[in-house]
């Protein structure tokens, strides 16, 4: 069809467009937007009679590849340790796909403009069809990897699972609160224009590097439909610039989807990247370099610094520190440590790292092993069930973490923590950010502005809260994350399947209850509240306990060497003592003499337009951690002085610079 024909067509296709006079219209997706000045326009017209031949071409390439991949014995050279992870991602991303289609009908009643109706349906087409290869490619690796199980299970049980509710809370963001906001500020603006980047074509990359050729087929598939989603969502835009008084609400919903996506997405996607992969390669792109080349690029700097000549304000104060949690403050690593710290609630299996592991996380990261190796070489040391406890119930200087409230993704930069009491519960966040979209973006009135679709966060939401109190065997037999014979766990911490090796449901009897941290927070009074959160701020890196102020070293802050043992002190939480450590944290060279990292540069590529790395690289070492509320008592030991580099030991370094409804877990609407 010729380009003039397909607009006739287009056109033709407005036409039909009818408002019913019958009855009044009743507006049950509501929005505090208007639209009196917008121009109605559809910069990318499409239509089914051009669209159809195009996605069955598509999906012939993807069930092909998918033919080929079973004759030509895939599943046999891809790497283990980066199925496993699949198991996680392919339970997730079904859900925001689905999501995702179920929130273009709410766009057709609250956005006037018959002409982009059209290409919010065949939007709506997309996204089931991006569902279905999915669970397909999911499917596809049950049949025929080495161990199914967690694949067979998952997408019926991941939404209770340790790591799951952090997904769903995502994906039932893009059908909860103002239908402008969900569907497209959150949806379309952010994460379809700016995290699929990182989420459809940096992660296949990663996956051909591993053996998997699948998974790179289908989502480079799924990502060449992204463009006309990202054409609605930038008409939607434009047509709310046009109204002034949509300009708060604009920034507003930009600061709150911004900051949603990166706690959600970049924890996830960099998690799978950095700690799913076997390829070790100097020359690969880190997690941190993807995301400096994919999002801050291509998305911040081209897509929304170019809005502000619209008036609009760019919340650039969060990309800069969504970059500063990244590279300074460890998030993506800190996130793959609480993973694995809970992976007995899980249904896949996490291998521990490696010395290969270390020296390219070393390379990438400096100062990477000072602050995580440690734990990393207990993990693989209590990997097998020796007759200890899981790594969640045993010392290993690690405080198991707050749940922030809003993203569901815990407080792990220890530092950044705030609280906030609301309709009487004290809530915990993992940052400002999530605070103030708790307590100021999701109400009913804005900086003075009524704003009654925006609904509230509500429900039962963190996962330690649905498990209260319950012992761990129960925990995880309630939520299916065992195998045929009822007994051994789907999770392991290693990829050995002797059955001697692996770890069952009676091994969770040395366990105690599972214990809610925000249960017991709550439970607190308010002077050991508010004690609770001053430690809290000075825990970490890498979940370590904070430092005893009692004892400091002269030079460091940290307590003596050569005063071991420990003082019987009182819980905050007022229940049982523990034992606090006097003794500062095991050396470096002492524990790792095996290896030496062979470049002291940062390891990322330099960016267009970028200078020196001091200023990306300065700051303050990353916070701090409670310890494992599973165990009657906990061990705390002083923190490692900050790994960071001086400003001496930078010079000559080069590197880059660089709601009508309420969102609530009981809903399945």
């Amino acid at each position: 069809m010729s380009r003039q024909s397909l607009a006739k067509a287009h056109q033709k296709i407005q036409e039909l467009a009818w408002e019913p006079q019958y009855h009044e219209p009743y507006m049950k997706y509501g929005t505090d937007y208007t639209f009196r000045k917008a121009q109605k326009k559809d910069p990318l017209k499409q239509i089914l009679r051009s669209y159809f031949p195009m996605e069955e071409e598509k999906d012939n390439r993807v069930y092909g590849a998918e033919d080929g991949a079973i004759r030509g014995n895939m599943f046999r050279q891809v790497e283990e340790r980066w199925l496993e992870w699949q198991k996680l991602f392919l339970s997730i991303i079904p859900l925001p796909e689905i999501s995702a289609a179920r929130s273009m009908p709410m766009l057709f009643h609250t956005v006037p403009n018959p002409e982009l109706h059209n290409g919010q349906a065949i939007q709506m087409i997309d996204e089931v069809r991006h569902s279905t290869i999915q669970q397909n490619l999911k499917r596809l690796y049950m049949n025929n990897y080495i161990d199914p199980a967690g694949f067979n299970n998952s997408l019926r049980n991941f939404h209770n699972d340790y790591c799951g509710t952090i997904g769903r809370q995502f994906a039932e963001g893009f059908i909860t609160g103002d239908a402008i906001t969900a569907a497209s500020i959150y949806l379309t603006i952010v994460a379809e224009t700016a995290f699929t980047n990182t989420l459809f074509v940096a992660m296949p990359a990663e996956a051909a590097a591993n053996g998997d050729y699948l998974l790179p087929t289908v989502f480079h598939s799924v990502q060449s439909d992204e463009s006309r989603h990202i054409s609605n969502g930038y008409a939607t835009l434009l047509m709310a610039l046009s109204d002034e008084g949509n300009r708060q609400l604009l920034e507003r919903d930009l600061r709150y989807a911004w900051w949603n996506n990166h706690a959600v997405v970049d924890a996830a996607i960099g998690t799978f990247i950095e700690y799913g992969t076997k390829d070790r390669r100097k020359d690969r792109e880190s997690y941190a370099e993807m995301w400096r080349r994919w999002i801050y690029d291509d998305y911040y700097r081209s897509y929304l610094v170019p809005l502000e000549k619209y008036g609009l304000t760019i919340p650039h104060d969060l990309i800069e520190e969504a970059w500063n949690r990244i590279w300074n403050k460890g998030y993506v690593h800190e996130v793959a440590q609480f993973f694995a710290t809970g992976w007995l609630a899980n249904y896949w299996r996490i291998d521990p790292m490696t010395d290969e592991d270390f020296e390219w996380f070393e390379y990438k990261y400096p100062g990477w092993y000072d602050k995580y190796g440690k734990w990393w070489e207990n993990y693989g040391r209590l990997s097998l069930p020796n007759g200890h406890k899981p790594i969640v119930g045993e010392d290993v200087d690690y405080v198991y973490p707050q749940r922030c409230w809003v993203c569901m993704v815990p407080c792990l930069i220890r530092e950044d923590m705030v609280t906030a009491e609301i309709d009487g519960v004290h809530r915990t966040y993992c940052s400002e950010t999530c605070r103030w979209t708790d307590v100021e973006a999701f109400r009913p009135v804005y900086q003075g502005r009524e704003t009654p679709n925006m609904g509230r966060l509500v429900g039962h939401r963190e996962w330690e809260t649905l498990y209260h109190g319950w012992d761990w065997d129960k925990v995880v037999e309630d939520m299916g994350f065992v195998r045929d014979d009822g007994k051994t766990m789907t999770a392991q911490p290693h990829l050995n399947l002797d059955p001697k090796k692996m770890w069952t449901t009676d091994h969770l009897k040395r366990l105690g209850p599972l214990l809610s941290p925000n249960v017991l927070f709550n439970e607190m009074t308010d002077e050991q509240r508010a004690a609770f959160v001053a430690d809290y701020n000075r825990q970490g890196p890498a979940g370590r306990p904070a430092p005893s102020p009692a004892t400091p070293c002269a030079t460091s802050g940290r307590p003596p060497a050569d005063r071991p043992g420990a003082e019987l002190t009182t819980d905050p939480r007022g229940t049982e003592p523990w034992a606090r450590s006097t003794t500062c944290g095991s050396s470096r060279s002492a524990s790792r003499s095996r290896w030496t990292p062979t470049r002291p540069s940062c390891g990322l590529r330099p960016s267009r337009g970028s200078s020196s790395c001091t200023a990306a690289r300065r700051g303050s070492a990353p916070p701090a951690s409670p310890s494992s509320w599973t165990a009657r008592t906990s061990s705390w030991t002083a923190t490692r002085p900050s790994p960071y580099p001086t400003s001496s030991e930078r010079r000559g370094r080069r590197c880059s610079a660089g709601h009508t409804r309420t969102r609530t877990w009981s809903s399945s609407s």
